[in-house]
């Protein structure tokens, strides 16, 4: 509602709440299907014409397009990182031995052991202020040392005073797109949005949902990818982790805006990624290392 709001405001328009089955349930993301399950029902809404435009969290999006819509813009991204929120100040370094950390992400889960094995992870879920009133709660079976949130998020709330410590984006990558929203519409209907959209954005964004797409890789892979635009070049990095930590690959190219889009750069990355064995580390659709050989 908080970034739905920003850019009905931007585009002078009335806000239409919708509620998703991603909304009303507490169960995991796997569980229910994936990233869709948030946005089928602002989809069906807007082709069946009672909204003009909807707004996505991108990295809730499917990769998949769908017929008769369109991404119609990205407005400029907000923080990518991930940011821990601990009781009594504390980091991921300085959370006591066994502490409880909850993530509905399996991407966290996997950096969170990776990073810190002895900690044990909680699978949560539910809004940012459900989710911040575990940490420190009264009740010992709820209680949470620390939760782990997109700090994008916490930003369009107001919330950053809760954060201890932001996780940079080198080596802790974020959601494919996270940060980043987007707004659809009726395809032929682009320029309701067309001028709210932030060029740099949307580059760096297709490029890191690019390499979802080509590895064919659902909500439940432990993926992180961070691509960004500087000086006429755009720069792409994508990680992908064994679930439980334990191993993790990584492959980064970059190339000219202009001598290479943003798919030819997502494909470079993911093709790299399945060569060395991506599809042995995480459940994915792409190819394996023996379908490649």
């Amino acid at each position: 509602m908080a970034q739905s709001s920003k850019v009905a405001e931007a585009l002078g328009g009335e806000l239409v709440p919708i509620v998703s089955e991603g909304d009303r349930s507490t169960e995991s993301l796997s569980s229910l299907g994936g990233t869709g399950v948030f946005a089928a029902a602002l989809r069906e809404a807007l082709l069946a014409g009672e909204v003009d435009a909807v707004v996505h969290s991108y990295k809730d999006l499917p990769t998949a397009p769908l017929a008769g819509l369109v991404i119609a813009a990205v407005p400029k991204r907000e923080d990518a990182r991930d940011a821990l929120c601990a009781r009594d100040g504390l980091t991921l370094e300085t959370l006591p031995e066994g502490a409880r950390v909850g993530t509905g992400s399996p991407r966290r889960r996997a950096q969170l052991a990776r990073r810190r094995p002895d900690l044990v992870l909680a699978d949560i879920r539910g809004n940012v202020d459900t989710r911040l009133s575990r940490v420190g709660a009264d009740d010992p079976e709820r209680s949470l040392d620390a939760v782990v949130l997109a700090a994008a998020g916490l930003a369009r709330l107001g919330r950053l005073d809760v954060v201890t410590e932001y996780f940079e984006l080198g080596p802790w990558p974020t959601a494919p797109a996270q940060g980043a929203l987007a707004v659809e519409t009726r395809a032929g209907d682009e320029k309701l949005a067309a001028r709210i959209n932030h060029t740099a954005s949307r580059v760096a964004a297709e490029a890191e949902r690019g390499v979802l797409a080509r590895l064919e890789a659902g909500c439940a892979a432990p993926i992180g990818a961070h691509a960004f635009v500087d000086d006429g070049m755009i720069f792409l990095a994508a990680r992908i982790y064994r679930p439980d930590g334990s191993e993790m690959l990584t492959s980064a190219h970059a190339g000219y805006v202009g001598d290479v889009t943003a798919a030819e750069l997502s494909d470079r990355v993911a093709s790299e990624l399945l060569a060395s064995g991506a599809a042995d580390l995480a459940p994915l659709g792409g190819a394996s290392r023996e379908d490649l050989s």
